[in-house]
C-alpha cells in the first residue's frame, strides 16, 4: 500500500467550480483552432446517446464549448481520415465512462478493459461455431462494415436477439480486434483494428496499472479536481483500481472547503473541506475570462456524476427520459442551463417546424432569465430556428420578462 501524501493547497468551493469549469471547457476562451478535436481531446471522452432532440448528445458536447459549430463538421471532426486520403480516424468508440467517442491517442490505454473482456468466460450471447472468425474474415475481404451489412443485426424484433454477426462483431470490438470508426444513420461502422488504429498505437503494451494510472491522470487533467469518486467515475474505473495508483498519478492532493466528506454529496457541505486531486497545471494558472452561457447535453462530462454536481453546483440533475412520463418533475430531455459559472435552470426543448419549442422551464430565479433566453436564443440559431416558444414554466410569474427577453434578442 502507498500512503497518500498530506495535502498542501486548501481550495474554497468557488475556486474549485472555476478550476472544474475552466477543464471542462465552459471557462475562458475556447481553442477554435483545436475546434472539435481539440475539445475531444481536451475532454478525453465524449458520450454517446441515442436520443436525439436538438441534436444527438456528442454534437451537444462541442456545441456547448465553441458555440454554432456546424452539426456536418462535427461528424467530420470525429470521424475524418487523421490523414488526407488515409483510412485511419482520429477518433474510436468504446466502453469509457459510457459507449463514448475517445481520441485515437488513448487506444493503449484501454487494453486493461480489452483484456478483462477476453479473460470473461461467458457472455449472455450464444456464439455458433465459427461466427466470430467469419466476421473478421468478412471485414478483411470488404472493409468496413456495419452489422446488417455483416449479415443482420437482429434475429427477430427483439430488442436484445442479436443475430450471430452482431454477437460476433461486438465481442470482437470489446476485444479489440475491430474497432468502430464511425456511426452511419446510428449504426456502428466496423473495421479491423490493424486497418483503423495507427501502427504506433496498435498495442497492448502497457500492463493493467500503467493503463489505470494514465487514465487517472487524464481524468483529473479533464475534471480540474475532483475526489477519488469523481476521477473513478470520469472513465469508469473500480474505486480500489484508482486508490492503487493516483500517488503515483501527477495528481496532487487538495482539500476543498465546503465539499464535505468524500463521496458525501451535497449534503456534505458545511462538514469542512473534503479531501480532493487536483490537476497541478491547473492549480499553477489563474482562472480567468467569460464564461459560456449554453443549454448542456444531460449526457454532458460537466454534469456526468450526479454527487459532484450537487457538491459543486447545488444543483440536483437527473435524466427524466426513462422516467414513467406521470413521474417526470423537469421533462423527458431536461438540460441544465449554464450561465456565469453556474446552473440556473433546466429546459425540455422540442422542435415544431422553425419554431424551437421549451416545453418546461424551471429557474433559479429572476436572475436567471437573462441568461436561460440567451441560451435559448442561441440553440434555436444553430438548429435552424427562427423563433422561440415557451409552454409550461415553472415559475409562472417569471414568464412575462422570460419571453420579453427572448423577443429582444431574436430581434
Amino acid at each position: 500500500m502507498t500512503t497518500d501524501p498530506r495535502p498542501t493547497t486548501e481550495l474554497s468551493a468557488d475556486e474549485a467550480r472555476r478550476i472544474a469549469l475552466r477543464a471542462q471547457g465552459l471557462l475562458g476562451a475556447p481553442d477554435r483552432r483545436g475546434g472539435v478535436r481539440g475539445v475531444l481531446r481536451h475532454l478525453g471522452a465524449v458520450q454517446l446517446d441515442t436520443i436525439s432532440v436538438l441534436a444527438r448528445s456528442h454534437e451537444l458536447v462541442p456545441y456547448a464549448r465553441l458555440g454554432a459549430v456546424g452539426r456536418g463538421r462535427v461528424e467530420e471532426a470525429y470521424w475524418a481520415p487523421a490523414t488526407e486520403g488515409g483510412p485511419r480516424p482520429h477518433a474510436f468508440e468504446y466502453w469509457s465512462h459510457a459507449a463514448c467517442i475517445l481520441p485515437v491517442e488513448e487506444w493503449p490505454h484501454f487494453a486493461f478493459r480489452r483484456r478483462a473482456y477476453r479473460a470473461r468466460p461467458h457472455w449472455n450471447h450464444e456464439l455458433p461455431d465459427g461466427a466470430y472468425e467469419q466476421v473478421i474474415k468478412q471485414l478483411r475481404a470488404e472493409g468496413p462494415l456495419t452489422a446488417t451489412e455483416l449479415g443482420g443485426a437482429k434475429r427477430t424484433g427483439e430488442w436484445w436477439d442479436w443475430s450471430a454477426a452482431k454477437v460476433a462483431v461486438e465481442r470482437a470490438l470489446m476485444y479489440g480486434e475491430v474497432v468502430c470508426t464511425r456511426r452511419h444513420s446510428w449504426k456502428r461502422v466496423y473495421d479491423l483494428a490493424e486497418r483503423a488504429i495507427p501502427e504506433a498505437l496498435l498495442h497492448d503494451e502497457l500492463d493493467d496499472r500503467e493503463c489505470v494510472r494514465r487514465l487517472v491522470r487524464l481524468a483529473g487533467r479533464s475534471l480540474g479536481v475532483g475526489t477519488r469518486a469523481d476521477i473513478a467515475d470520469y472513465h469508469r474505473l473500480r474505486g480500489e483500481q484508482v486508490d492503487a495508483v493516483l500517488a503515483d498519478s501527477g495528481l496532487v492532493p487538495v482539500t476543498v472547503a465546503g465539499w464535505g466528506r468524500p463521496g458525501s454529496g451535497a449534503r456534505g457541505a458545511g462538514r469542512g473541506p473534503a479531501e480532493a486531486w487536483a490537476d497541478p497545471e491547473a492549480l499553477g494558472t489563474p482562472v480567468r475570462g467569460r464564461h459560456r452561457t449554453t443549454l448542456l447535453s444531460p449526457f454532458d462530462s460537466l454534469v456526468w456524476e450526479r454527487a459532484r454536481t450537487e457538491r459543486i453546483f447545488g444543483f440536483t440533475h437527473r435524466l427524466e427520459a426513462y422516467v414513467p412520463r406521470p413521474k417526470r418533475i423537469h421533462g423527458y430531455f431536461a438540460m441544465p442551463v449554464l450561465s456565469g459559472g453556474r446552473l440556473v435552470g433546466r429546459v425540455d426543448p422540442g422542435r415544431e417546424g422553425k419554431t424551437l419549442v421549451a416545453k418546461q422551464i424551471s429557474l433559479a430565479g429572476p436572475a436567471a432569465v437573462p441568461g436561460v433566453a440567451q441560451a435559448l436564443v442561441e440553440a434555436a440559431s444553430w438548429v435552424g430556428c427562427t423563433g422561440v416558444r415557451v409552454e409550461r414554466l415553472a415559475e409562472e410569474e417569471l414568464r412575462a420578462p422570460l419571453t420579453a427577453e427572448v423577443a429582444r434578442l431574436l430581434g
